[in-house]
């Protein structure tokens, strides 16, 4: 038995269409691809609404990896890097308490001290 198409009346069965040639020449219907995208976004969303909190810190304590992991995908791929040496210490300053206000960490060592503030517990 051969694995080549049978010729029927000069055409070949296993080829319906001519290169070229559509078998839909009216194409797909708009927005037919992104029902079941848009759908699913609906149901993740209203899901997350109701229990993401929840499923978060569930997450978080039960699975710590699968959390850093979700937690490094949303970072950017790539970090624009200044070179310490480029600022001036007026430069570095700023940024240093810039960096720490978006992470919510108060910049309070006393000038010139370095030590910790009193009552705060350190590793020694």
């Amino acid at each position: 038995m051969s694995d080549e198409p049978e010729a029927t009346g000069g055409q070949q069965v296993g080829n319906r269409f001519k290169p070229g040639q559509s078998g839909n020449p009216a194409g797909r219907p708009k927005g037919a691809r992104n029902k079941l995208g848009e759908a699913f976004l609906e149901a993740l969303h209203d899901d997350f609404a109701k229990h993401g909190v929840e499923a978060i810190e569930r997450t978080r304590e039960e699975k710590p990896d699968q959390y850093l992991k979700v937690v490094a995908s949303l970072l950017p791929k790539e970090f624009k890097i200044e070179t310490v040496s480029e600022l001036t210490d007026e430069q570095l300053d700023a940024r240093i308490r810039q960096l720490a206000s978006l992470i919510e960490v108060g910049v309070g060592a006393p000038a010139g001290g370095g030590e910790a503030p009193q009552g705060s517990a350190t590793a020694h």
